[in-house]
């Protein structure tokens, strides 16, 4: 019989007695809180996260550092340093993370927990997978084991990294900042450089200073919720993508938003088998009929664009992307026979589908981010145009707009456009119209391209005619019935500057027939360092 080995098995029990206390957090009385405020602590986020069994953390045993010397334990309590690293499965595909911890330290960065958040952004980047942060922390650490720490506010004069190497990360591995407690300072710039930002509503908040340095910096009092909670964020800024109600809702949003994604740039989205609804069979059933009746008879009264979109993509398969920002413009994952899409629609719903400053940096980051990943981009048309106005133009909407032309110009990916009503100015150019090389440009016969709609044209063109005239109101409505043929759509097919007038219930076919058409496209740009984005 092999002699046991009574130091090696002296060492291992004080490593597990280490892990043991390691996994306790900030303690029993401070987890207990974290959990009386509706929220999970960072290890059951981590949990719930990952496939069952797959994550592996790293960087357990770091504890707070200051003065470049280790604190003693029983001054600072920092398990793991206040974050939780590791990487494992999500849907079978390795992820990285980042889980801060509330009960540790208010799960702020420091030296050391920052040392391996940069570890974990190295292993993101290095092996070409998606990188997470789970973000409940009160930002930079400025404490000591006595209270405030000279040396470790010195050390920000060597900080920044994380935000730099973010940028180099983007667009190469998907990064998704979910914020399930506060973001302060330097953990609110994480979510502001990632690509997906959902947020837990009630308990979640993001801002460059918290209330107390509003208060001593602007002399303003306000509540952290009313300062840079879910519903500012997603309403107001547009920072944020989604909100949910607890962390379970958010973390299973993390899970479905990476199941449209590639593990990086390189590649394209998995498929997944699509999910038939009883209502629709082989070709379509039921909501192919549908479409028929989607659209209301009078031009002028808006319709439901998102049951639209149910007709015509694969079921359940829409994740939205800021729904509650700019509702004027949709812009949502969905799926088509499986296969990933990015889908960019008017909403007539909500101030006719005009674009406004909104809506148009919405619809830039959406396609960028859709070019950027392989994702293909279908456009479904209902645009009047952009809106006009002394208020507009104080904001910048030519540049906003332009932010939209030059996204569309630029993307490359796999482009389908679908003309179902209004097709307006330069509405009609941003959501890729026939100049911006789409790889199938298809119309429903009540399509209309023209640079305004013809009641537009009368208003500015026979505006003095009209004046004091005792009829002008039956004079205009001959006047725009006499334009309206030569924006039928049959016009621009007729000279070939759309590929074919559809049924609409065959919307969802040539769709399928486009993405097929272009899935091996190549495009060639002139070489460039750079473009000069209108940012």
């Amino acid at each position: 019989m092999a002699k046991q080995n009574e130091k090696m098995r002296a060492l291992v029990a004080e490593l597990q007695e280490k892990r043991a206390k390691a996994l306790e957090m900030g303690g029993e009385r401070r987890v207990a809180r974290q959990h009386e405020r509706g929220k999970m602590d960072a290890r059951q986020r981590v949990d719930f996260l990952f496939d069952d069994d797959t994550f592996t953390e790293f960087g357990m045993h770091a504890f707070f550092h200051a003065n470049g010397e280790p604190v003693p334990q029983e001054d600072v309590l920092s398990p793991a340093d206040g974050v939780i690293t590791g990487f494992g499965k999500i849907n079978g595909r390795t992820a990285v993370c980042a889980a801060y911890d509330f009960t540790v330290l208010g799960g702020s960065i420091g030296d050391v927990s920052e040392r391996k958040v940069t570890r974990a952004r190295e292993f993101a980047l290095k092996n070409r997978v998606p990188m997470i942060w789970l973000i409940d922390s009160a930002g930079a650490r400025v404490q000591g084991g006595g209270g405030i720490n000279g040396e470790q506010i010195s050390n920000f004069a060597l900080s920044g990294f994380l935000f730099r190497e973010q940028v180099h990360m983007s667009g190469v591995v998907p990064q998704v900042a979910a914020m399930v407690g506060p973001g302060a300072a330097g953990t609110a710039y994480i979510p502001g450089l990632a690509d997906f930002v959902p947020m837990v509503d009630g308990t979640s908040s993001m801002a460059l200073g918290g209330p107390p340095l509003v208060k001593a910096a602007v002399g303003e009092e306000i509540d952290e919720q009313s300062l840079g909670g879910a519903t500012v964020h997603n309403k107001q800024s547009g920072v944020a993508d989604q909100m949910y109600e607890n962390d379970e809702e958010c973390l299973t949003a993390i899970r479905d938003y990476l199941s449209y994604f590639p593990s990086n740039c390189e590649e394209i989205s998995p498929e997944h088998e699509e999910i038939h609804d009883p209502e629709r069979d082989d070709d379509g059933g039921k909501y192919r009929e549908k479409l028929i009746d989607v659209l209301p008879e009078s031009t002028r009264r808006a319709y439901d664009m998102k049951k639209l979109l149910k007709y015509v993509f694969d079921e359940d398969s829409m994740f939205e992307m800021k729904p509650l920002f700019a509702p004027n413009l949709i812009t949502t994952f969905a799926r088509i026979q499986g296969r990933a899409v990015g889908v960019v629609a008017n909403n007539p719903s909500h101030l006719g589908g005009i674009l406004d400053v909104d809506s148009a940096d919405k619809a830039a980051r959406f396609i960028n981010l859709c070019d950027s990943f392989n994702i293909p981009l279908v456009f479904f048309q209902d645009v009047p145009g952009f809106i006009i106005g002394s208020k507009v133009e104080r904001e910048g909407i030519i540049r906003h707009g332009a932010k939209m032309l030059y996204e569309v110009s630029k993307a490359t990916v796999p482009k389908i456009t679908v003309l179902v009503r209004k097709c307006y100015g330069a509405g009609y150019y941003v959501m890729c119209g026939r100049a911006y090389e789409p790889d199938l440009i298809v119309a429903w016969p009540t399509a209309e391209i023209s640079v305004m709609g013809p009641e537009g044209m009368v208003n500015i063109f026979a505006r003095r005619m009209l004046e004091g005239n005792p009829n002008a109101e039956e004079v205009k409505a001959q006047m725009v019935a006499g334009l309206r043929p030569f924006i039928d759509i049959y016009k621009c097919a007729g000279k070939g500057y759309i590929d074919e007038v559809i049924d609409p219930r065959e919307t969802r076919d040539y769709i399928v027939a486009g993405l097929e058409l272009a899935k091996n496209k190549t495009i060639e740009r002139p070489w460039r360092k750079d473009g000069v984005r209108p940012v």
